[in-house]
């Protein structure tokens, strides 16, 4: 039998059942999933449904992630809502590659770990997989394991395992649609153009996901905890003086009130250049490689190839000596003396993320 996996917190908790309901058929999962956006969270996804594959001794095979194909697929259904009509196209090109797929090995049967997913439509699923089934002579069955509490046991196992909770279906258009409605932003498409690695980003948690991984490989015991903090997200930034764009380095956690002032340099206490409006600051690129022990040749070098976030925080600690610090920094090669001008757009945020504690 041949299992379409979407994720491992639907999958995890489905594939068991199916090993109690069909103990002597053998279970061969397939990841195929191009509508999961961007790269980094289908990767992150896919990696931890190897990790309950692997704890649940089930063979895994990968689909392409032919990313393209699906968005012309669902072209002109972008603003469609879930359990729409994108959804269902959707449903369809994955249904197909796993129908064909489960021909091609030689496998009589398939399914899919959407049926468990309390966010899709189980009707909409068993049409999609009876005509493909019938298509490619195959069979589709749809074993309803979200019934008798089996949701909460989902999630009871999804919990007890340390699973990675994703909080949207996957596509670029729901994650969009959904975070509209909960007015919050959608992070999880923000890349910095330096990929500097931001809090709480879906890079990040590929790192601790890939951590987890050793971990376990080498029986280190670990927590994986939550912690909430505050997160920051730059949308754009901008310095110009006497109408000449520079560049400048915007150090994490600038901000700056209705996004746009201007002013001039109004004095320097320790190497640090106040702006007479909005608290702004400045410090020159020799002053930021004094403190980050870094030998960057200019401002635009920073920019695109800046340390790490958390070392960039230790620099702002030492200038501000305050933590909760939202004051916006400035890094530029030298400090203008004529007319300044500053665009900065930031979103500022209370978050949840995780960390591996390691005992």
């Amino acid at each position: 039998m041949l299992i379409h996996i979407c994720c491992s917190v639907d999958s995890h908790y489905f594939l068991q059942k199916l090993q109690e309901e069909y103990p002597d058929e053998k279970l061969i999962g397939f990841f195929y999933d191009p509508n999961i956006h961007p790269y980094s969270e289908y990767y992150l996804r896919l990696l931890d449904v190897r990790r309950s594959c692997k704890m649940l001794g089930i063979e895994l095979l990968e689909g392409e992630y032919d990313v393209e194909n699906w968005l012309n697929a669902v072209k002109g259904l972008e603003n469609e809502p879930e359990k729409g009509s994108r959804c269902s196209v959707c449903f369809d090109r994955r249904f197909e590659i796993s129908a064909k797929k489960t021909a091609q090995i030689g496998e009589s049967i398939f399914t899919s770990t959407l049926l468990t997913s309390p966010k899709k439509s189980l009707k909409q699923l068993q049409i999609a997989g009876d005509r493909l089934g019938k298509k490619y002579g195959i069979s589709f069955i749809a074993p309803d394991y979200r019934k008798a509490s089996g949701t909460q046991e989902q999630n009871i196992l999804a919990k007890r395992d340390a699973l990675y909770r994703q909080d949207y279906c996957g596509c670029i258009f729901g994650l969009n649609i959904q975070r509209n409605q909960q007015d919050r932003l959608a992070d999880e498409l923000f890349m910095p153009i330096s990929k500097q690695i931001q809090p709480e980003s879906i890079d990040e948690r590929v790192e601790m996901y890939e951590k987890r991984w050793q971990l376990e490989d080498t029986q280190q015991p670990y927590k994986i905890v939550k912690q909430r903090f505050l997160n920051w997200r730059i949308v754009s930034g901008l310095l110009r003086v006497q109408k000449e764009i520079l560049p400048a380095h915007f150090l994490p956690y600038s901000t700056l009130k209705n996004g746009y002032t201007r002013g001039k340099i109004e004095y320097n206490i320790d190497n640090i250049h106040y702006m007479n409006r909005d608290e702004v600051k400045f410090i020159t690129l020799e002053y930021y490689n004094t403190l980050a022990k870094t030998n960057y040749k200019n401002s635009t070098e920073l920019i695109f190839s800046p340390p790490s976030f958390e070392i960039e925080l230790d620099i702002r600690n030492q200038l501000t000596n305050l933590p909760y610090d939202l004051s916006l920094i400035l890094v530029v090669d030298e400090i203008p003396n004529k007319k300044i001008e500053i665009v900065c757009t930031t979103k500022t945020y209370s978050d949840v993320k995780e960390r591996v504690i390691i005992f």
